[in-house]
């Protein structure tokens, strides 16, 4: 079907307004059909306008960009990923982004196989085009051509998906969809388990690691993506292999080293309570109240990686008790 043929060459002006106007994107109020369409017509004409840039520090050094969008056009978005973008399916192997979906359940995938091999794509929501996401989140079957335009317009900025906005995450979903379904038949046939997280992609099982990173490499770049060669890793299983954070060799775990001052902080806590651990560390400006709420926090995701852990399990119940006296 072409842009301008099939069902929408019967679509008239008003139809099309119809439809921006069904999708409620400036939320519910007593706006005028007309200045609701003006204002959207303005944000998707100059969305450089709405975004700032946010630096995040990352745990290993340097710093992560975002490019955010203000609130007017965030408010739009969120309403394009609520009433258009959950409504289309990403593949299964995509383990982030999507409702159901979680760390953990994406380590189980590669539990307890003889090697893990982690693959990332460079620059990830950089290089995904706004031809990419017209394409592949709004779809000439579903869209007429104005709509579409639109809709890809108010999610990208200077021609590409910004990582800062609400939609893009769902939006990277459905553009890897094609890669992600080509790898999972490829794979399937070689009774490798594969998933991808976001820009990380990680292959399990018992297989040739250079036949597949040649097999991404090539699709990458036939999709317009590149591998990110500084940051291919290969793990057997006779040293950790970790996914998104979890040691995956035997059963879930998450880290020695970070379970080790784990417990030594609940242990102090115990000891001394949690006002005087903070003293002897030099934190007392830290309330006692939200450290305790960090540390269960953090209790609470080891628990949900690994339930079994019967340490963790009575630390949880000291930290809620504690919540009594803090």
């Amino acid at each position: 079907m072409g842009d301008n043929g099939g069902l929408w060459k019967y679509c008239g002006e008003d139809q099309i307004k119809d439809m921006m106007l069904s999708f409620q994107l400036l939320g519910e109020g007593d706006w005028a059909k007309e200045r609701i369409l003006a204002c959207l017509f303005a944000l998707s004409n100059h969305p450089e306008q709405h975004y700032h840039l946010v630096r995040i520090p990352k745990k290993r050094g340097g710093y992560r960009a975002l490019e955010v969008p203000d609130g007017l056009l965030k408010k739009v978005q969120r309403n394009i990923l609520h009433h258009i973008l959950e409504g289309f399916s990403p593949s299964p192997a995509a383990a982030a982004y999507r409702r159901g979906s979680s760390v953990p359940a994406n380590a189980g995938k590669h539990q307890g196989k003889r090697m893990v091999l982690k693959l990332d794509i460079c620059d990830f929501f950089q290089n995904i085009t706004f031809p990419m996401v017209l394409s592949k989140a709004f779809p000439r079957e579903y869209f007429p051509p104005s709509v579409r335009l639109m809709l890809t317009s108010l999610c990208c900025l200077r021609e590409h998906l910004p990582q800062g906005a609400p939609t893009s995450p769902a939006i990277s979903n459905l553009v890897m969809s094609p890669f992600d379904e080509y790898m999972l038949d490829w794979c399937g046939q070689r009774e490798i388990a594969y998933s991808r997280y976001s820009d990380d992609m990680t292959f399990s099982g018992d297989f040739d690691a250079a036949g597949v990173v040649r097999k991404v490499d090539g699709f990458l770049g036939a999709y317009g993506l590149e591998l990110n060669r500084d940051k291919i890793r290969l793990c057997t299983s006779g040293e950790r292999q970790t996914v998104t954070g979890i040691v995956v060799n035997e059963k879930l775990q998450l880290p020695r080293e970070y379970r080790r001052l784990l417990r030594q902080e609940i242990h102090y806590c115990r000891k001394y309570g949690i006002e005087e651990h903070l003293k002897r560390k030099g934190m007392d400006d830290i309330q006692a109240g939200d450290y305790r709420k960090s540390l269960l926090g953090k209790v609470r995701y080891l628990l949900f990686v690994n339930p079994q852990d019967e340490w963790f399990r009575q630390a949880e119940g000291f930290l809620k008790i504690e919540k009594l006296t803090v």
